[in-house]
C-alpha cells in the first residue's frame, strides 16, 4: 500500500500513567516486554503501510532515539514535533504537509490491536468513504 501513509499519535502526556511517565513516553511503556508504539508501528507495516509519521511532545526525543528512522520495523519513519500539544485532531492538522494527500491511517501509539488494516482500508475504498 505504497499510496497509503500512516500516522501514530505520540505526543500524549501520559497522566494516568504517572509516575511510569514521568521520564518515560506513554508510547514507550512497555507491555509483554514491548514497548506500546511497536505495536502500532508492526499492524500499519503488516498492511504494507511503511510510510509513516508519528507525532511527537512529551520525552519525543525518547521516542525518536527508539525508533530512529524505522528501518528496524521495515519502515520509513518522519515525525512531527507538536509545540504546544494540540490534542489529536491538531496533531493530525499540524502534520498534514507530511501526509500527502491521499488515504490517511492513523493509530494511538498506546493502543494493541488486532485488526487487518489492510482489509479496513480496501472496505474504505471500496465504498469511497471520506472517513472510516
Amino acid at each position: 500500500m505504497n499510496d497509503v501513509c500512516g500516522m501514530v499519535l505520540a505526543a500524549g502526556l501520559g497522566e494516568r500513567l504517572r509516575p511510569l511517565t514521568e521520564r518515560l513516553p506513554k508510547a514507550l511503556v512497555e507491555v509483554g516486554g514491548v514497548p506500546l508504539i511497536d505495536f502500532s508501528l508492526r499492524s500499519l507495516a503488516k498492511a504494507g503501510i511503511t510510510d509513516i509519521v508519528v507525532n511527537l511532545h512529551h520525552l519525543g526525543h525518547l521516542i525518536r532515539e527508539h525508533l530512529g528512522n524505522g528501518s528496524r520495523h521495515g519502515v520509513r519513519l518522519r515525525y512531527s514535533v507538536e509545540h504546544p500539544l494540540q490534542g489529536s485532531g491538531g496533531g493530525i492538522l499540524a502534520a498534514r504537509s507530511l501526509l500527502g494527500r491521499g488515504t490517511v491511517v492513523t493509530m494511538n501509539a498506546d493502543t494493541i490491536a488486532d485488526v487487518d488494516l489492510g482489509e479496513v482500508v480496501d472496505r474504505h475504498r471500496g465504498r469511497d468513504a471520506t472517513a472510516t
